[in-house]
């Protein structure tokens, strides 16, 4: 077993029935939850609760000691995207041709434009986490770091694919304050920055997810109070069957 695995193991409940295989995987959110399932089904909730505690220690001291950063450079454009986009841009030319030679209605047009940006942009996401999180070496055949964004992402930590490809892929389409979507979409990234246009672009959709925030929370606050208000009198207790010779 590699360090890493010695580690987790020896955290494990010595348990006969918790094989020392449970700490034989990568350890992200969900292979963590399927670890600690096995120590809670045979090993009970004090032990299921001192070994959460002893893994929070652990991944708080490791992530302490990585040095774990977010940085510019951590985020990977995919040398593809500009030809991508270049396939895309001449597809979208081509349906714009032929609505205007009267072989397709402008419905389809549109259909046919968004479902080819949408497919781009998916496009360029799956090439950007292929580059982030491929193994790289260095002139000397040393392993090159993990990339830290990917590592945050994969691991469960804090992200998403969605959130990256924003980063570092293409934002893809975005929609107008009826809900239509706009045909033309943003093609930049954040790292590189978006241009005037594409920034007004995406000015509805950054507001309008504010204002919805502002608002549920509006909402789920009135009908707590609201429930509080009905429920004020109501007392929850145990029916008492009258004995005095102790619990029944």
């Amino acid at each position: 077993p590699t360090p890493g695995r010695m580690i987790i193991g020896e955290l494990l409940p010595k348990n006969v029935n918790v094989p020392s295989e449970t700490a034989n995987q990568e350890m992200t959110k969900k292979n963590i939850s399927k670890m600690i399932d096995p120590v809670y089904r045979h090993c009970g909730q004090k032990e299921t609760v001192i070994f959460c505690d002893r893994i929070m220690a652990l991944g708080f001291a490791h992530a302490c000691r990585a040095g774990i950063s977010f940085g510019k450079d951590d985020m990977l454009i995919p040398d593809t995207k500009i030809k991508l986009v270049s396939e895309t841009e001449a597809l979208a030319k081509e349906y714009e041709q032929q609505y205007n030679d009267g072989l397709i209605t402008q419905g389809e047009k549109y259909n046919k434009v968004v479902d080819a940006w949408a497919k781009c942009s998916e496009k360029v996401a799956d090439e950007m986490m292929a580059r982030i999180k491929a193994v790289e070496f260095e002139d000397n055949g040393r392993q090159k770091p993990m990339n830290s964004i990917y590592m945050m992402s994969h691991s469960g930590a804090r992200g998403s694919p969605t959130q990256m490809r924003q980063l570092a892929g293409m934002r893809g389409l975005m929609a107008k304050p009826s809900g239509e979507i706009i045909e033309t979409p943003i093609i930049s990234n954040f790292k590189e920055g978006l241009t005037v246009l594409e920034y007004f672009n995406s000015t509805h959709g950054a507001r309008k997810g504010l204002a919805d925030t502002a608002l549920k929370t509006a909402n789920s606050g009135y009908l707590t109070r609201r429930l509080v208000d009905v429920a004020q009198d109501c007392i929850v207790n145990s029916l008492d069957c009258g004995t005095d010779k102790g619990l029944t």
